[in-house]
């Protein structure tokens, strides 16, 4: 089986200082770093239609939500139209 391809982006190829990086792209960072499984639900997030607040506070809703068993921000659409996207 082939390995996916993950998308590079500032914030998951860690070419970029992590002081460099933005709160939001600081926070996916972790997150995938953490688990890389979630990437797909960290990039779309990334890539919403939200500003830096809104996309930190959606992606801080769905770090808080994979450790919150049936936390409806596990879902990265809801924790998106929670954060006003």
């Amino acid at each position: 089986m082939a390995k996916k391809k993950v998308a590079a982006s500032r914030w998951h190829n860690g070419t970029d200082p992590i002081d460099d990086l933005s709160a939001s792209e600081q926070l996916a960072h972790e997150i995938v770093t953490t688990r890389g499984d979630l990437e797909p639900s960290v990039q779309r997030i990334m890539s919403a239609e939200l500003d830096e607040d809104g996309r930190t506070n959606a992606l801080g809703a769905f770090q808080a939500s994979l450790d919150s068993p049936g936390d409806p921000n596990r879902n990265p659409q809801v924790a998106i139209d929670n954060a006003g996207g």
